[in-house]
């Protein structure tokens, strides 16, 4: 055999090996991708029930309302929406979450042939000024806006809408504890109904167990300050659980829960289950705080634990 093929024969072997060899490392066995998947899902667990937390998420939300002024019939919501974090610098960051809802309503058929209008109802869109790197207490407030953009007739407001919202939380040991609070006013547009002036409150608390499961309660208090009195508030009790799971190498937020409404117009379902699946996405600077805190806590254990020898 010649020099030449010598050298070339050497050198395929020698790149297959290599090949093989990366091929070994990169390939990830079952038990140590489900440790990877469990830390990951213990780690996300509370960034998920943070609704400002650093970190890009697409919930979609849907929503079943039915009971009370709906009878036999139900309401129907699905919402989408999408949570972006900007980092203005590395003091502070801008959480921008659209709520675009996709709406099913009945109507009585004396009204309509159909007995059903669905489309889209007005897009919010909340902006949250909040600290880059949170104390004790997360906080964060910004302006929301309320679009004209329905496509579904019965929902329609036709309006513009701006307000303040706030976010407040904390997280003590397994909790995470917050409220959620904003009010819209009609600032122009068209006027299809009533002037717009809704306020909402959203307390929530959640008891996170082992495995990324937790047990949650986050009802939707709102009230319609431009309906008559009596009409204006929907106050709801209930509550569920959230899983945080992954499917194939993507971690999500999946949530379940159950509300009975104990005041609500007369029009307004008296009973709610919502069901949610949210992907998660944690920005790189999260991580890098992430791992820096986990640095800074076994640094002070190791220097904890000498001390103790010392003395």
């Amino acid at each position: 055999m010649s020099r030449h093929r010598v050298l070339v024969a050497i050198t395929s072997s020698a790149g297959l090996l290599a090949a093989i060899a990366s091929l070994g490392a990169q390939t990830e066995t079952d038990s140590a991708k489900s440790a990877r998947h469990d830390k990951e899902a213990a780690d996300l667990a509370k960034q998920a029930q943070n609704p400002v937390a650093n970190m890009v998420s697409l919930p979609l939300q849907y929503n079943y309302y039915t009971g009370g002024g709906l009878g036999s019939t139900s309401e129907l919501i699905l919402n989408v929406q999408p949570v972006l974090p900007l980092e203005i610098n590395k003091q502070w960051l801008l959480i921008s979450r659209t709520v675009v809802p996709f709406t099913s309503v009945p109507i009585p058929l004396p009204l309509a042939d159909t007995g059903r209008r669905t489309g889209t109802a007005d897009i919010q869109e909340q902006a949250y000024f909040t600290p880059a790197k949170p104390g004790k207490v997360t906080w964060a407030v910004g302006p929301i806006f309320s679009f004209p953009t329905a496509t579904n007739n019965v929902v329609r407001t036709g309006q513009w809408g701006l307000g303040p919202t706030a976010v407040a939380l904390v997280m003590p040991k397994t909790w995470v504890i917050g409220m959620l609070v904003n009010n819209i006013w009609r600032i122009g547009g068209d006027n299809h109904g009533v002037p717009l002036n809704t306020f909402t409150l959203q307390p929530f608390i959640n008891f996170n167990l082992p495995h990324a499961w937790a047990l949650s309660t986050a009802p939707l208090v709102t009230s319609n300050w431009s309906a008559p009195s009596g009409q204006r508030w929907t106050v709801p009790l209930g509550g569920g659980v959230s899983k945080i799971a992954h499917v194939a190498d993507q971690p999500m937020n999946f949530e379940l829960q159950y509300y009975h409404n104990v005041e609500h117009p007369r029009n307004a379902g008296s009973n709610s289950v919502r069901l949610e699946a949210a992907a998660l996405w944690p920005t790189t600077s999260a991580k890098a705080a992430k791992e820096e805190e986990a640095k800074t806590i076994a640094a002070k254990k190791k220097a904890s634990k000498e001390g103790g020898k010392n003395e």
